[in-house]
């Protein structure tokens, strides 16, 4: 139901920005130049890199790891003759990489280091920033900078799709949003009230009435009968989103969008902290993260052969397990990559190998690349970013290194 404060809120977001009042941006259509679409999914809690990717042809990875179930013998799907997937994404993903379109990137990493903070990672991760330029000290995320060089972006332009904020795409740049718990469900009392509010203002009165008209449509309802005894006590129902075994409701929407002008969307999946019992932890977001590149590449159709999905996570864990048969807050981890738009069948990065001495801090994965290098090189085949731009302004302070060509 609308209320007093979200009329309030929205008066003081409009002042601002028209195209970013919840009303307005219903209605607000736009495209960019090109077909290729990109798609960011933040893992939040810190994926384990070498559980998903396993380095089961380094041989120490098993003294590392005595309680876990690693490579091929255990389920595990080998790639390339050293890394294998893990059991719990084979039956889903491995069609996706035998058809080269599904890749990793390992011993990847921000710039991030020793303190392991989820919350000072994550800040990292979406705002694009080095340890230089903290992520907190930096109010926009990286995909909002790159939204604010695109010729033409607008607000449908990109999509922050689930119920959390994403950083990532907050910023100067107009962006839309949608979560299956939001919904703008009035009665007729409700209507009049908002018709009466903005009655004298067209912009936003023509923009009510357009989405009152979503509204209805979506609630399947229709208008209320004025002379209703019971219409005051009467809500229409609240659509519900269904949920089909191995589908995901945020892919599907999002491919819905990416299917028309909208060029670029993010979300996140959580449930990467796997400190207890990781074998049994990985089950439910493993299988989310299957069924979000599935959904995505069925519901996309031809425009999936355009479409790059990155699967990023702020660190990756402990190369040892620890006492209760999970892992700790690492450094170096790995990306998950997909999309018609990809060089797939390929693990791409260059290996720490897991000895004593290799190790970051004796403890984890040695990073041997930045995470953002990944993410401009992709922004530079995908929309054309100047590398300069792309260095200092969207990742500021990144070197971005040698393209490591994984775009088709």
């Amino acid at each position: 139901m609308l209320t007093r404060r979200f009329f309030l809120q929205g008066a003081m977001v409009a002042g601002c920005s028209a195209a970013a009042h919840p009303l307005m941006n219903t209605v607000t259509f736009a495209a960019v130049p090109g077909d290729r679409r990109l798609v960011v999914i933040i893992l939040r809690g810190g994926m384990d890199g070498l559980g998903i990717v396993q380095p089961y042809g380094d041989p120490r990875l098993a003294g590392l790891r005595p309680g876990f179930a690693i490579g091929p013998q255990a389920g595990a799907a080998d790639l390339d003759g050293f890394f294998a997937l893990h059991p719990l994404l084979v039956p889903a993903l491995m069609p996706m990489w035998a058809a080269g379109e599904l890749g990793f990137a390992h011993a990847v990493s921000t710039p991030y280091r020793d303190k392991r903070s989820h919350f000072d990672g994550q800040d990292m991760l979406e705002a694009g920033t080095g340890m230089d330029v903290p992520g907190a000290m930096i109010r926009d995320g990286w995909l909002n900078r790159l939204l604010q060089t695109l010729p033409g972006a607008m607000a449908e332009t990109a999509y922050s799709v689930g119920e959390e904020e994403l950083r990532l795409l907050s910023g100067a740049a107009p962006t839309m949003s949608w979560t299956p718990e939001a919904w703008l469900g009035l009665s007729s009392q409700g209507r009049r009230l908002l018709e009466t509010i903005y009655h004298d203002d067209p912009l936003f009165r023509d923009a009510a009435a357009d989405a009152l008209v979503m509204t209805a449509a979506e609630a399947g309802t229709g208008d209320m009968a004025e002379d209703d005894p019971a219409e005051t006590r009467r809500r229409p129902k609240k659509p519900e989103v269904t949920k089909v075994p191995g589908r995901d409701p945020l892919a599907a929407f999002a491919a819905a969008r990416l299917r028309g002008a909208a060029r670029i969307a993010a979300f996140s999946l959580n449930g990467w902290d796997t400190h207890r019992g990781q074998d049994a932890a990985l089950r439910r977001p493993a299988n989310q993260l299957a069924a979000m590149l599935t959904t995505l590449k069925a519901d996309l159709g031809p425009v999936w052969g355009k479409t790059l999905v990155l699967a990023m996570t702020e660190f990756g864990r402990t190369a040892r397990q620890n006492g209760t048969a999970g892992t700790d807050h690492g450094t170096g981890g790995a990306m998950v990559m997909a999309g018609g738009a990809l060089k797939g069948g390929k693990v791409y990065g260059t290996w720490p190998g897991l000895a004593e001495a290799d190790l970051y801090a004796g403890r984890d994965l040695m990073p041997t690349a930045d995470l953002r290098a990944y993410g401009a090189w992709a922004l530079a085949g995908l929309f054309g970013t100047p590398r300069e731009m792309l260095e200092r302004s969207i990742f500021p302070g990144l070197d971005m290194g040698a393209d490591p060509r994984f775009l088709a």
